[in-house]
């Protein structure tokens, strides 16, 4: 398939307009086909999927890669978590995920059902946040998944706000589409319901303001939804739903049962976005400055048009819902005219709107670029790439740990070991006593002295510190220090430096170190040598793991 015809399928039918940006079209193409590909690829098969030249693939990935929103991983491209700062933007943009999240957490936690909370996307719905409940039978799609309005009980909610020509693009889409095909979310669609159903659907939720999906996405699932209106406007800013499925509740026990607490808890998040003022942020400037230093590093393997353009997305955030072309070239440092374009294909995409007002707002098909697969993503996942980089720059084994309950032990969580004769064999799963351990000492110092759990104090070797008073002196200095120093304490002959990982509160929930034979190295190169090197990893495993956290849970084991 020739570039221009794989342009069209991204865009739709829609004339491009000439003052589009070819390479950043291009490059959303490869971001939603890595997206529907559950985030990995081989250029080859991008290739065949956008459509384009091989070369071009190359370059657009080699862009993004400079970017770090995705990585090359031998004949594989993979989305990288930074790539989650586009939907940050959206989803900081929008102020229902801060504002509401917690209130629908709290609500699956009283029901023991998982709760989500979805905005309207064109003629479907998309999930800004989910609450799920940890079962074998787990109920919950993505944050950012896309699904058809009318095998949802959120959609029906929304189509009771839409006018004709929503309705027309609607049925367009049905007659062009029966199956669902282009909602990868969802099972193909297999028997569609009766002429007029969704219609009907929509219209009950005028009269009754809820809805109901009994077992429209696939056999079993069943959801109950009620709508979130914005007090500004009296529109619906987004549903709230709860789900389950048919061994737990049926559509009709969902109603009856679980209705009302949900009905209050919505009046709850209504109060909330009445209560709660927009706040107000400053505009960042010059965020898309650092293009030239790369072009000029990497030549014409990078594209800078499409690096500037993806840019222009993170000029929207928290504070900054609604942005004039002048604010979007202040911050992100481009010339009125490039932002302009930038803008103009976005808007083209579908990823823009303009206002009346003469602003510019992000759309929830941000959320297409990356961020389903993504938004699943763990710690160990995170740090692994960070772990290979680290382990070939010291050509040491690295490794990730965190404290499992009630905390006198550590579990490794990820590892990275380096090719040698005498090497330290450990694997992932591997549990060893936290107080003899540098990892150990490291996640027990980040806790209060109160929480710490040291089990039996056993000494595994002629070093190991047993006395819990000097113990808790040590974890006072490696609280203070940022890192711990163990010597051959777990066994004769290893010696071993780990930091923390931190959360975006700040809090420690991981800790990464590297080990060796004490023959390779002294306690003064592990600290000259080694220390800076794990800081440095540490910092960047944190960056992307803030980021991938932001508005999701990232598992930490």
């Amino acid at each position: 398939m020739p570039a221009k015809t794989t342009m069209h399928a991204v865009t739709g039918s829609a004339a491009v307009p000439t003052e589009a940006v070819t390479p950043l079209i291009r490059g959303v193409a490869v971001l939603r086909e890595l997206t529907e590909a559950g985030g990995t690829l081989s250029p080859s098969a991008l290739e065949r999927a956008t459509g384009l030249a091989r070369s071009t693939v190359d370059r657009i990935t080699s862009t993004l890669a400079r970017m770090g929103y995705v990585r090359l991983d031998g004949r594989d491209v993979l989305l990288a978590p930074r790539l989650m700062e586009l939907g940050n933007a959206y989803l900081a943009a929008l102020r229902l995920p801060a504002a509401l999240s917690s209130r629908a957490d709290t609500l699956a936690d009283e029901l023991d059902e998982s709760v989500s909370l979805a905005v309207a996307d064109r003629d479907g719905i998309r999930f800004i946040h989910q609450a799920t409940r940890r079962r074998a039978m787990s109920l919950s799609f993505r944050i950012g998944d896309l699904l058809p309005a009318e095998r949802t009980a959120p959609g029906a909610l929304f189509a009771a706000e839409w006018g004709e020509p929503e309705w027309r693009t609607w049925h367009a889409r049905r007659a062009a589409d029966p199956r669902d095909l282009g909602f990868p979310a969802v099972p193909p669609q297999e028997h569609s319901g009766p002429e007029g159903e969704f219609e009907r659907r929509a219209l009950d939720t005028e009269s009754t303001g809820w809805a109901l999906d009994d077992q429209l996405i696939e056999p079993g699932l069943v959801a109950v939804s009620v709508p979130v209106r914005d007090p500004r406007t009296g529109r619906i800013a987004c549903a709230a739903s709860v789900v389950s499925h048919t061994s737990r509740h049926s559509a009709a026990d969902l109603r009856d049962t679980l209705l009302p607490r949900l009905r209050a808890a919505v009046a709850d998040m209504e109060r909330e976005l009445r209560e709660t003022e927009p706040s107000a942020a400053g505009t960042p400037s010059g965020l898309a400055t650092w293009t030239g230093a790369s072009k000029q590093e990497l030549g014409r393997e990078f594209i800078e048009s499409l690096a500037r353009g993806l840019t222009v997305l993170t000029a929207f955030g928290e504070g900054r819902a609604s942005l004039t072309l002048t604010e979007v070239a202040k911050a992100t440092g481009l010339a009125r005219a490039t932002a302009r374009r930038a803008l103009i294909t976005y808007e083209h995409l579908g990823l823009v709107t303009a206002t009346p007002h003469r602003t510019f707002t992000l759309t929830p098909r941000v959320l297409s670029l990356g961020f389903p697969p993504l938004s699943r993503t763990s710690l160990p996942e995170i740090a692994t790439p960070h772990l290979v980089g680290l382990a070939a720059r010291i050509h040491e084994s690295a490794s990730l740990a965190a404290l499992t309950p009630p905390g006198a032990e550590i579990q490794y969580t990820a590892r990275v070991a380096t090719n040698r004769v005498m090497s330290v064999n450990l694997t992932v799963g591997t549990r060893l006593p936290a107080y003899a351990t540098s990892m150990g000492r490291v996640l027990l110092a980040g806790l209060p002295a109160a929480e710490r759990v040291l089990g039996e104090l056993r000494p595994l070797t002629s070093h190991t510190l047993t006395d819990p008073e000097a113990l808790a002196d040590v974890l006072t200095e490696v609280r203070a220090q940022g890192y711990a120093l163990v010597d051959e304490e777990l066994e004769e002959g290893l010696r071993s430096i780990a930091v923390p990982v931190r959360d975006r509160t700040g809090r420690v929930v991981a800790a990464l170190n590297t080990a060796m034979h004490t023959t390779r190295r002294t306690p003064a190169e592990c600290v000259s040598d080694l220390l800076p090197e794990l800081r440095a990893t540490a910092a960047a495993i944190e960056r992307d793991f803030h980021t991938a956290g932001r508005f999701t849970r990232v598992r930490t084991v």
